[in-house]
């Protein structure tokens, strides 16, 4: 009899053991529904604004589902390509809890409606960055400027004071401005290729293989990279046609960059079709229509997931 009883013991510990197990994997896969709006995009990472923490880290994988919700009701769902990620973007995540209670995502979900105004907002960012790069050309002509000012105080030693004090003043005007525009947005353009198209072709011409090929590998060494795709038109024929052409060159080299680079598609932002919007050359003539049949890529680097401040 007291055998028995032990054995029954033994039983029962065993059993709330492995009920115990039971109990802490369940916990592991437990249904996780957050919403918030997309802070920045590394790789596989994806950082999210929510209202209980600024800096949600959430997990996706290649079994992620990226849907975009449609209709009145919402009811109906159009499979999306996760490139359609941006920064700016409000989702709702479905997720669970890994082992290391990291967020992963089972499916994010976005109305039509806001990936337009996300869009919206990255194009500006863009604006921004040519601007910004434009007033960095100012800058450099402000320092060739400083440069021969120092050689003109060997010259005239005897104004040597009052050209140091003058610039002493150009120089901190050039720090303030550097700091001011380097604050822009919140990337780093790391690299930059453009790739020009013939009248009316969205076909990547094999001289541009060589820069990509170079663009790509540089993009493998920069911590948390994301690389941006816009294809433009020149302002011949109309603008519908224009859009369409923007569109299909950078697809075009979206995909050379995923198929032959080698780039994650967790790395790419959704390619831009531009139009013929933000005409690099106004003139009609040959070469300045040629200069505007392009496609621009950039690598960049965000300064939140770099940890640069």
């Amino acid at each position: 009899m007291e055998a028995s009883k032990k054995r029954s013991s033994a039983l029962v510990g065993i059993l709330t053991l492995a009920v115990l197990a039971l109990a802490s994997t369940v916990g592991y896969s437990q249904d996780i529904k957050v919403e918030g709006v997309i802070k920045a995009r590394s790789g596989p990472t994806m950082i999210l604004e929510t209202s209980g923490d600024p800096n949600l880290a959430v997990q996706l994988t290649e079994g992620t589902s990226v849907g975009q919700v449609q209709g009145m009701f919402k009811a109906r769902k159009k499979e999306m390509s996760m490139a359609a990620l941006i920064p700016g973007l409000p989702v709702k995540v479905q997720g669970f809890h890994d082992a290391h209670s990291q967020l992963v995502a089972t499916s994010v979900s976005f109305k039509g409606n806001d990936l337009e105004r996300a869009q919206v907002i990255q194009a500006g960012m863009h604006e921004t960055k040519m601007k910004a790069e434009q007033n960095e050309a100012e800058i450099a002509k402000h320092k060739e400027e400083l440069a021969r000012q120092n050689a003109e105080l060997e010259k005239h030693r005897g104004e040597l004071t009052e050209q140091q004090r003058k610039i002493a003043e150009n120089k901190a005007a050039i720090e303030a401005n550097t700091a001011r525009f380097g604050q822009l947005d919140d990337y780093y353009i790391m690299d930059e290729v453009t790739v020009l198209f013939a009248n009316g072709s969205s076909k990547l011409d094999p001289q541009y293989n060589s820069p990509l090929l170079a663009l790509g590998q540089k993009a493998k060494t920069v911590q948390g990279y994301m690389i941006e795709v816009k294809g433009y038109a020149s302002s011949s024929g109309s603008a519908a046609v224009n859009q369409t052409i923007s569109e299909n060159r950078a697809n075009s080299v979206t995909n050379f960059l995923l198929q032959q680079c080698h780039i994650p598609l967790t790395n790419m932002l959704a390619p831009g079709a531009m139009g013929e919007t933000h005409q690099v050359a106004t003139n009609k003539t040959v070469e300045a229509e040629a200069q505007n049949r392009r496609v621009v890529v950039r690598v960049l680097q965000n300064k939140a997931i770099a940890g640069i401040e």
